[in-house]
């Protein structure tokens, strides 16, 4: 599975409320159990229990992105609990991680004020250092608090079939362990669909992955490494349903007091996004009108399109602090651009196209990382003359001489919607 990832120098951090600000979490392999009710997700269920309107919230990447387990989900809250109304928000988007996360959870979640936000990045942050899945899933948490303590937040792990070993071994994969030990510190209730999944398959009962139904009796869990057939996605509602109802008779926490101090002290609750303005961009850029197929496709998430394809058309723009990055779009008729931070070009252009670009995808552009917050930085985002080379994209190609060739895959066009910034612009 492609994933978007955000690169960041890894911090002095703190691990729980009593150690002393000179001590750093340890990461450890965490021993994997279905469900961790810890403090539970009291708030919601007495907004349930008293029939009133509950907003859901699925925060992740393709696998809740599927029509599976997220409204599979809502639909069994809607059956059991047929007194109150329940509003799904699906916030899902294939590929990405927590770090596109963390940025994109004020827009995506948090303007619906949900009372209850079910994270999903175990799969797609799995290739991430357990530091930066401190920061980016500690600012999720962070943020959602800070806009309402009552949310109740639960960490959701699912599978892709290199974490397989682990499981068997009893024990969370990285990604997992190190949300865990996060999930430990705020009393984050956690449900780990790895877990049923892997006894099943120790138990002859589940074929992980196959290009045909397995003869027997069997669970066809997967036709790849980490999507879910339906089945498949039935084992991740019914460990949720059991989780609900093992915590539902748990009191509402105190999750403010749970903010007293971090868990890491460079995690990204001010990770922020900040629309594109027409101030901060020169040459032939236009912002996508209502019924353009692209603005209709990926608007819902990134807000307002710009597109530019001229040579030299350019976005600039100044801001203090520690990290920034372009939400933007790959795609077949992709360009590539320079980007000039400070004075300093790039050695050599960055293409907006991948071997995946068969089609046209959110994507995030890194432009600074690992920056003092303290310090103010220039940015030039410029399109390069020629457009990135075509030719890794040809494998998924019928006849690649002539495809590549059509006007599909010709072009210089760049899209973007908006900075994702630690820190702020500077006027």
């Amino acid at each position: 599975m492609k994933r978007s990832t955000f690169v960041s120098a890894v911090a002095a951090v703190l691990a729980t409320t009593a150690l002393t600000a000179a001590e750093q979490p340890a990461f450890k392999t965490v021993p994997a159990a279905k469900i961790k009710p810890r403090a539970g997700i009291g708030h919601v269920m007495k907004k349930i229990r008293a029939g009133e309107a509950v907003t859901v919230a699925y925060l992740g990447g393709s696998i809740t992105a599927a029509n599976g387990w997220r409204p599979k989900t809502t639909d069994w809250l809607q059956k059991t609990y047929p007194n109150a109304t329940f509003k799904e928000i699906h916030a899902a988007i294939g590929g990405t991680g927590s770090g596109l996360g963390v940025f994109r959870v004020g827009h995506d979640v948090l303007q619906h004020d949900p009372d209850l936000l079910f994270v999903e990045f175990a799969v797609n942050d799995g290739g991430a250092a357990p530091e930066n899945i401190w920061r980016s899933m500690e600012g999720i948490v962070r943020q959602t608090w800070r806009k309402d303590a009552a949310t109740d937040i639960v960490f959701t792990y699912t599978i892709s079939s290199n974490m397989t070993n682990d499981y068997k071994q009893g024990n969370c994969p990285r990604s997992a362990s190190a949300m865990e030990l996060l999930a430990d510190f705020y009393g984050i209730p956690s449900v780990n669909f790895g877990v049923p999944v892997v006894e099943l398959m120790t138990q002859g009962k589940l074929v992980f992955k196959a290009d045909k139904k397995p003869e027997g009796d069997v669970i066809w869990f997967a036709g790849d490494d980490c999507h879910p057939r339906d089945e498949g996605h039935d084992i991740y509602l019914k460990l949720v349903a059991e989780a609900i109802t093992q915590m539902k008779d748990l009191p509402p926490a105190d999750h403010k007091a749970k903010m007293a101090v971090p868990f890491v002290a460079d995690n990204w609750e001010k990770a922020k996004m900040v629309p594109l303005s027409e101030k901060m961009l020169s040459g032939n850029w236009a912002a996508l009108p209502a019924d353009d197929s692209k603005q209709k496709a990926f608007g819902n998430r990134m807000g307002q399109i710009w597109m530019a394809d001229r040579p030299g058309s350019k976005l600039r723009f100044k801001f203090k602090g520690a990290a920034a990055q372009l939400y933007d779009l790959l795609g077949p008729d992709g360009g590539q651009v320079t980007v000039t931070v400070d004075g300093k070009p790039g050695t050599r252009p960055v293409p907006r196209f991948d071997s995946y670009c068969t089609y046209h995808r959110i994507a995030t552009l890194g432009l600074v990382s690992d920056s003092s917050p303290d310090q103010i930085h220039e940015v030039t985002v410029e399109i390069h003359p020629e457009q990135p080379d075509r030719k890794s994209v040809a494998f998924r190609l019928k006849d690649p001489d002539k495809e590549l060739a059509a006007p599909k895959f010709q072009g210089t066009r760049i899209w973007a919607s908006q900075l994702m910034l630690l820190g702020d612009l500077v006027e």
